[in-house]
């Protein structure tokens, strides 16, 4: 027996704000003097609405920001490259002050393929002086009202050790240097943490900064579903089974409670921390949808990690498919996700009433705007747990059928949108050439269908096919 939702359009309607549009995440600074990660970023922005870029590494020692041992020498030449490119694109940085420069770090502790240093600096005001040399030379080139507009966010997850090799109060203490030294520019600037993961040390931040007096304009932290779950012996598809759906929902709610009225960014997020084959599968198109449509009214900006599989942490692989964080291949082919953002971008930005019969699965976020009416069906479970193909009815109740003249459904599913599966019929090269890669753009297509609505008591009935871990997409031109 079909599912039914029911969109009323006679219901007032409530405010749908494109909150995950405000940022998107990236690997490390570096990989903003590539021009086929400029290319990418262009795209998206473009496509999918993204604002700001957040990334690691600003002040590791690839950047040349700061050197030399005897006599600090700073050169902000590869900064500048890269936020003139943001510029240009209609783009902004929010700015993560990361990782420790050699010539000022306590220790030679450093994490990912790229070596980002994350002890401690040795001299605290010499940290502080940095952040206000950097923050300093930004206004100069870019004018103070534009870097008031540039969140300026204290390290990356210093709650995990393999990230920050001090404490908590040792952190605190390098907050207050950078906090200090942006402020000591322009009072407006606006400077935020913890950069947590895991939604961690929100209450403890809010209450050090409290205490001491110190400026917090905002809150950011990270979270995966895989935080809820640690049995890393499982594997990462293991650890996302563990999980209940929706988890991230429970997640926001409480980092919002503890946030308080302070702004809250989510400076990562996606459906796992590691890699996985989901994150290339239509698996995650519905994933984001859901979240999406789960956390709205929660969070201020939501920053999906990554854009892009061009993304050195581990070592730049190879292969077009192999689980990454990013919304793109190494060669700028949209994953499933990437056309679910796209689909978003297109939302309206004000959202229906939709009622229904709770179901384990299948879900149906529904906007309008400008009489454009979009509802975005999504069937979601966490892996390994029951799912299956689902008929849906789409009632729009308050509609008649002279109102209803152009209706077309996109479908992101295991037979839509779905360039891993043609790279797979290739026989998965490991170097497609641009024949093949232009096969793999095509296979990633979103390709209109017509859909046939037919008269029922108070609307119009749409009947459709959702496979699991799909996302259909119904879209009417009143």
């Amino acid at each position: 027996m079909p599912l039914t939702f029911t969109v009323d359009l006679d219901q007032p309607t409530t405010p749908f704000p494109h909150y995950w549009e405000h940022c998107v995440g990236s690997c490390h600074a570096p990989l903003g003097l590539r021009e086929d990660w400029r290319r990418q970023l262009s795209q998206c922005h473009e496509e999918l609405g993204f604002r700001y870029v957040r990334f690691h590494g600003l002040l590791c020692d690839d950047m040349s920001v700061c050197t030399g041992a005897d006599g600090l020498v700073y050169s902000f030449f590869n900064v500048d490259s890269v936020f003139d490119f943001l510029l240009s694109i209609g783009m902004k940085p929010f700015v993560e002050l990361s990782f420790m420069p050699s010539a000022l770090a306590s220790g030679t502790q450093t994490i990912f393929h790229y070596r980002g240093n994350v002890t401690p600096p040795r001299d605290y005001r010499a940290w502080g002086e940095l952040v206000r040399r950097l923050v300093l030379h930004l206004a100069g080139r870019y004018g103070i009202e534009e870097v008031r507009a540039w969140p300026f966010e204290v390290w990356n997850e210093p709650n995990l050790g393999g990230f920050w090799a001090g404490s908590q109060d040792e952190y605190f203490r390098l907050y207050r240097a950078a906090a200090e030294a942006v402020k000591s520019v322009d009072a407006e600037i606006r400077v935020g943490g913890p950069a947590s993961a895991q939604n961690a040390w929100i209450p403890e931040m809010r209450a050090f900064c409290d205490r001491e007096g110190l400026p917090l304009d905002f809150v950011t932290t990270h979270h995966y579903p895989t935080d809820a779950a640690l049995v890393w012996e499982t594997g990462m598809t293991g650890l996302m089974a563990q999980v209940p759906r929706g988890v991230l929902r429970t997640m926001t709610a409480r980092a919002r409670r503890e946030a308080g009225r302070l702004p809250l960014y989510y400076t990562e997020w996606n459906c796992s921390s590691g890699r996985t084959p989901q994150q290339d599968e239509s698996y995650l198109a519905a994933f984001a949808v859901k979240t999406i449509a789960d956390n709205q009214g929660l969070v201020d900006g939501y920053s999906f990690w990554t854009f892009s599989d061009i993304f050195e942490e581990g070592g730049l692989p190879s292969q077009p498919f192999h689980g990454g964080f990013g919304l793109m291949t190494l060669h700028g082919v949209p994953k499933p996700a990437y056309r679910a953002f796209q689909l978003l971008r297109q939302a309206g930005e004000r959202r229906l009433s939709v009622s229904a019969v709770p179901h384990p699965t299948a879900e149906v976020l529904a906007t309008r705007s400008n009489g454009r009416i979009q509802a975005l069906v999504t069937n979601h479970n966490v892996p390994l747990a029951p799912i299956a193909e689902e008929r849906v009815t789409l009632v729009l109740a308050g509609l008649s059928g002279e109102a209803t003249p152009h209706a077309s459904m996109l479908r992101i599913d295991d037979g839509h949108a779905n360039p891993k599966r043609r790279w797979q019929e290739m026989g998965s090269p490991e170097y497609p050439d641009a024949a093949a890669i232009d096969e793999l753009l095509r296979a990633s297509e979103l390709n209109p269908e017509a859909l046939a609505g037919r008269s029922v008591d108070g609307g119009i009935a749409f009947d459709l096919v959702v496979p699991p871990h799909g996302v259909a997409a119904l879209e009417i031109e009143g």
